[in-house]
């Protein structure tokens, strides 16, 4: 099976071509075209700008990209939501026309899911890599989304526990202005942290006593800009110190939960998905502690980390198995409010 996928969720124009077969998924092509600079002047992603830009750029991928005629292609995936309503509208609009044109099936895919899906890319060309176990324990954490996930198969998700103010990232995001750091702030933090002292702060860790595995970050943004107003002279070192100790609070934070989550429900994988599962020190803190509960941590490759199409052809390979998935390019509209569950 062949599966032609878009995605415009946000400020990324991307499509991906993706092989199936006995179960398992391979990127046969990704291409990825960053809106970073354009949005970088205005602090963050404009909707209407990231919509237009969509617009200039997917019909000469696709042009680039593909064969005529869409002949190899088995299905069309896309991104239905969550995210900004112009910007998703391009991709499916987009996704609408290949499919009256080619006579194809469309299947559309919620954002979320496919970053959930990452973690089943083959991670080589021999179609040798291992891929998650069922029951599964996500944790998703992107710029607007920290969430626990228990997936009993595919397509079947629950959600049990969430962030009840910021997200892990916009926490990131909103440090990293009080930091002055430029736009985008998470790899901007991990980055300063490297030259920073973990130690040097102790920024609270919400929750952790609460039995159930819901987040909060408010209090940790709000604790890292008291103390900023209370230094007199900072420094790059004492900023270098401030963006280690706050993102050691996060990941203690989001591994602890996820782990205690893991334990009490039997999970037999935890994946770890999402633009900040591009986090080194988070990526090695799962690792280890699913080493000490002997649980497998699947956390995507780099390039799959943020939003790309790959992993919403992925996402579409394994529910393609279920019919009711698949539907008209009539009754689709995209959702910027689309929940996972």
């Amino acid at each position: 099976m062949k599966i032609l996928a878009i995605e415009t969720s946000c400020d990324e124009t991307a499509l991906a071509l993706i092989k199936g077969r006995n179960g398992k998924v391979k990127v046969e092509k990704s291409v990825v075209l960053s809106q970073i600079q354009t949005h970088a002047k205005y602090g963050g992603v404009v909707p209407e700008v990231a919509a237009r830009k969509h617009l200039e750029a997917i019909f000469p991928m696709l042009a680039k990209e593909l064969s005529p005629g869409g002949k190899e292609i088995d299905i069309v995936a896309v991104t239905a939501g969550p995210g900004l309503s112009p910007a998703l509208r391009t991709g499916v609009e987009t996704a609408k026309t290949l499919v009256w044109l080619w006579k194809k099936p469309l299947l559309p895919v919620n954002h979320l899911v496919g970053h959930i899906y990452s973690a089943w890319i083959n991670k080589d060309k021999q179609w040798t890599s291992d891929i998650p176990e069922f029951p599964a324990l996500i944790l998703l954490v992107s710029g607007g989304h920290t969430e626990l996930i228990f997936a009993h198969s595919h397509g079947q998700f629950e959600k049990i526990g969430e962030t009840l103010d910021d997200a892990a990232g916009e926490a990131f995001d909103k440090v990293a202005k009080m930091l002055d750091l430029p736009y985008p702030g998470g790899p901007q933090i991990a980055n300063l942290a490297k030259y920073g002292d973990e130690r040097a702060f102790i920024f609270p860790r919400a929750l952790l006593d609460k039995r159930n595995f819901d987040f909060s970050f408010s209090g940790l943004k709000t604790s890292v800009l008291y103390t900023l107003r209370k230094i007199e002279n900072i420094d790059k070192q004492v900023k270098a110190d401030i963006a280690a100790s706050f993102q050691e609070a996060v990941v203690d934070v989001l591994v602890r939960k996820t782990i205690k989550a893991a334990e009490q429900l039997k999970a037999k994988s935890i994946i770890l998905a999402g633009g900040v599962s591009a986090n080194r020190v988070l990526r090695g803190r799962f690792e280890m502690e699913g080493k000490k509960i002997q649980v497998p941590v699947f956390v995507p490759l780099l390039s799959y980390c943020g939003d790309n199409a790959a992993m919403i052809g992925a996402a579409a390979y394994y529910l393609s198995a279920d019919k009711n998935n698949f539907v008209s390019p009539i009754e689709l509209t995209p959702d910027p409010n689309l929940d996972i569950v």
